[in-house]
């Protein structure tokens, strides 16, 4: 049995330097909650959304989080914040351990287009191991829109995806659907962590490998410290979620190849007619 413990921050934030801010409430979960191992903020918390803020890779905002995580001996997944890499800007996430060492950073590889402007795709998917643990996912926010992006992690042997949102649409609870649906079609935990008040509508998700709830927040701030069980990943992923549906061995198994998975320069006939990907203009 693996058990980890993980406490999601759904802060209400504002648009500017939210570093102090983020300091306090990491270190008000640990002193409340000290058996946590892991921290996780929403999407773009550092600072708000707008890439005037970028910063160079390795810059001062991941050098700060990597203090706070050596200081308090946790793993951290701040959220994430824009880092400018030559000519492209990127909407990152990285992942840092105890001991203060970033080990792995998650490009935003579909950027909230036509909204998320000047923001360039990664290509590179990220999972990472806990030792003793289980290995780990990242996404973030309009990410998990593309099945895919969750399908693949999964099938590098993720058990648990860490997914950052910063989302104050209508469409939240579109998202919680979905959120759902990736925790149980890849038989895995899912931590949807969105921001509060503001700059998003809360209501952060963490679901389990069979699509479960495990826990709703509301639209507020919010502070939920989750006890998870790898073990029952495990279990769920060999024998089904109660002993139904075995997913991932049957997409393994599968005798079909998906064509529009292919080469990404060849669009769909039907897709390539929807038109370009732009702002909507009004009626």
């Amino acid at each position: 049995m693996a058990n980890f413990a993980i406490a999601g921050l759904q802060l209400e934030i504002a648009r500017g330097d939210n570093l102090a801010q983020l300091r306090t409430e990491i270190e008000s979960v640990m002193s409340r909650f000290p058996w946590v191992q892991m921290v996780m903020l929403p999407e773009l918390s550092a600072y708000g959304p707008g890439t005037a803020r970028a910063e160079p890779p390795a810059g001062p905002t991941e050098q700060e989080f990597c203090r706070i995580a050596k200081a308090l001996g946790i793993w951290l997944v701040p959220g994430s914040f824009y880092v400018r890499e030559q000519d492209s800007v990127f909407n990152v996430t990285p992942v840092i351990d105890p001991a203060g060492q970033v080990v792995a950073r998650h490009r935003k590889m579909f950027p909230f287009l036509p909204y998320e402007s000047g923001v360039a795709s990664g290509r590179d998917f990220v999972v990472f191991d806990i030792p003793q643990v289980g290995r780990f996912g990242v996404s973030n926010c309009y990410d998990m829109w593309f099945p895919e992006t969750t399908r693949t992690l999964a099938a590098m042997g993720a058990e648990v995806l860490l997914h950052p949102s910063m989302t104050t649409t209508i469409d939240r609870g579109v998202e919680l659907a979905i959120a759902r649906a990736n925790a149980a079609i890849n038989q895995c935990y899912f931590f949807d962590i969105n921001v509060a008040g503001p700059l998003g509508f809360g209501q952060s998700i963490v679901c389990g490998p069979g699509g479960e709830i495990v826990h709703e927040a509301r639209r507020g701030r919010e502070v939920f410290p989750i006890d998870i069980d790898l073990g029952l990943v495990r279990r769920v992923r060999r024998r089904g979620w109660n002993g139904i549906g075995q997913v991932l061995k049957s997409f393994r198994d599968r005798e079909v190849d998906f064509p529009v998975c292919g080469d990404r320069r060849v669009k769909p006939e039907a897709l390539s007619a929807l038109g370009p990907l732009q702002l909507p203009e009004r009626e």
